[in-house]
């Protein structure tokens, strides 16, 4: 019988550009294909593409130029649709503004299967990597990074005592954890930011005082030095981690970050959010990022 399954999200609002997912990973937590309404306010385009998904462009209003091979160009005028085939490489020219545009992915859109031709990292991708976590109803196969390709990842996020990150910012050089040396002299972090809340349940709840948890910039990181290495969870100075993140179901695989966070360095800590407590020190949500 008919039924609803969801309803649309937005999924980027950036610089003029929107799209309102309608069906798909992030709004019905489907995977078998995604479709989704795209606003384009002003002309521009986008940076070179590889999908690893057949994709649908049909076009409402407006028109647009994909780019491909040895500089050919297909105008897609109002009215029509145009096919772009799994492993195309392509580019999204926008002459005009005021486009808008229905893509359907088969199968759905996920930041993993989309390869972007940019220099560092662009606000789309980051939003987009941000709502396609597990935790955000993404499921993925393979190791429990929270992706599929760990060489994919992005996004990085960790979780510190806001004190302790003020005094770094302050003395313009680097934050290390209180357990840097002891861990190995490594940053523990994770790629789902949802994971902070169980991880500081473990961890911190008997630290007193205010928590932040800061998005990080991995590209940025690897350009001035400092790698990034995914592995097994590890213990936080003398507390082991969670048994059950050794588990079958949960087997989390964590990005290590092999030395501090720049303070003065520009695009390397991207955001900067809050993290909820309750008055016993429960770590509760991150306002922004997770759900309450």
């Amino acid at each position: 019988m008919p039924k609803l399954i969801g309803k649309a999200v937005r999924v980027v609002e950036i610089d003029g550009l929107a799209i309102d997912e309608c069906t798909g990973n992030v709004s019905t937590s489907d995977d078998t294909l995604s479709v989704a309404h795209v606003h384009v306010a002003e002309p521009g385009s986008e940076p070179w593409l590889t999908l690893h998904y057949d994709e649908w462009l049909c076009i409402r209003k407006g028109m647009l130029e994909v780019h491909y091979g040895d500089g050919e160009v297909l105008n897609v005028n109002e009215g029509e649709t145009a096919f772009i085939s799994k492993g195309e490489r392509f580019r999204p020219v926008f002459p005009v503004g005021g486009l808008e545009y229905i893509a359907i992915c088969s199968p759905a859109f996920r930041p993993d299967r989309c390869i972007r031709e940019e220099e560092g990292i662009s606000d789309v991708s980051l939003k987009l990597q941000s709502l396609h976590t597990k935790e955000n109803g993404v499921q993925l196969s393979g190791g429990n990074s929270g992706f599929d390709d760990v060489d994919n990842v992005l996004v990085l996020y960790h979780m510190c005592e806001k004190s302790l990150w003020e005094k770094a910012v302050a003395s313009g050089g680097a934050y290390y954890p209180p357990t840097f040396e002891e861990d190995g002299m490594y940053t523990h972090a994770t790629a789902v930011p949802g994971r902070l809340i169980e991880t500081g349940n473990h961890f911190y709840t008997g630290v007193e005082g205010d928590w932040i948890c800061l998005e990080l910039n991995r590209s940025a990181l690897d350009k001035i030095g400092i790698k990034t290495v995914f592995e097994e969870a590890k213990p936080v100075g003398d507390t082991k981690h969670s048994d059950n993140w050794d588990s079958e179901k949960e087997d989390w695989i964590c990005p290590h970050i092999f030395g501090g966070i720049p303070t003065a360095v520009d695009g390397v800590v991207t955001n900067t959010f809050k993290m909820a407590r309750d008055e016993k020190g429960k770590f509760l949500s991150i306002p922004g990022v997770t759900a309450s």
